[in-house]
């Protein structure tokens, strides 16, 4: 089985090959950082999946699910990332994700869905599905529920500390669009200010403060 993992941490990345490689042993995997190197991975390598991470340091994971399955109709993707709203999962299915587990599933599970997507066979780690099953949004799924795929992907990287004009050139979007976009995420979450946006992406879990940090000195 060949597998491309993609995040954008380096020892994530070589724990989660380590820990694959011990359970999965043959296990061929390779590892990028970036959503445009998945796109060229998937492209190069032919995988029986791809275990993705939505926050990247270009495009996101939604981006690149989208962009791989326009191309390759029956890429097998699982999303393996630290979010895990209702409405983020929605999307990442949407997008034409397979699977959808947290990084906090225990490594059995983990090992389980890539042996199902691998297979073409869908999963959903067992208490997101249930939530999903059972439509028990929290109070920040509430308020994220009604964005579109694009709005939160903007929303994602402009929490990051991207900048309009950033955004815009990743996106391949005009400057205006790109500020559309954060003027209708501010009406429809309910925030006046860029602060307020930001701070709500923290609290839903979209970004950590840590990783403002880090964009700032990028």
């Amino acid at each position: 089985m060949k597998l491309i993992i993609v995040d954008d941490h380096r020892v994530v990345r070589r724990g989660i090959s380590s820990l694959l490689r011990s359970m999965m042993p043959g296990l061929e995997i390779v590892e990028v950082e970036t959503g445009q190197a998945a796109i060229n991975a998937w492209g190069e390598h032919r995988p029986d999946l791809m275990l993705l991470d939505m926050g990247l340091p270009d495009i996101s994971g939604l981006e690149v699910a989208r962009r791989i399955r326009q191309r390759w109709r029956g890429a097998g993707i699982l999303f393996f990332t630290m979010h895990d709203e209702l409405p983020m999962v929605r999307q990442a299915l949407d997008v034409g994700g397979l699977g959808f587990v947290s990084k906090s599933c225990a490594p059995e599970e983990l090992m389980e869905a890539v042996k199902r997507v691998a297979s073409g066979q869908p999963y959903i780690e067992h208490p997101i599905a249930t939530r999903l099953a059972m439509n028990q949004e929290r109070a920040a799924d509430h308020r994220l529920k009604d964005m579109t795929q694009r709005e939160m992907e903007v929303l994602l990287m402009y929490a990051r500390g991207e900048s309009v004009p950033a955004i815009a050139e990743r996106l391949c979007v005009s400057n205006k669009t790109v500020s559309n976009h954060l003027a209708i995420l501010k009406s429809k979450l309910e925030v006046s200010s860029s602060v307020e946006l930001i701070h709500l992406a923290v609290d839903a879990g979209l970004v950590r403060y840590g990783q403002l940090e880090e964009a700032r000195r990028v």
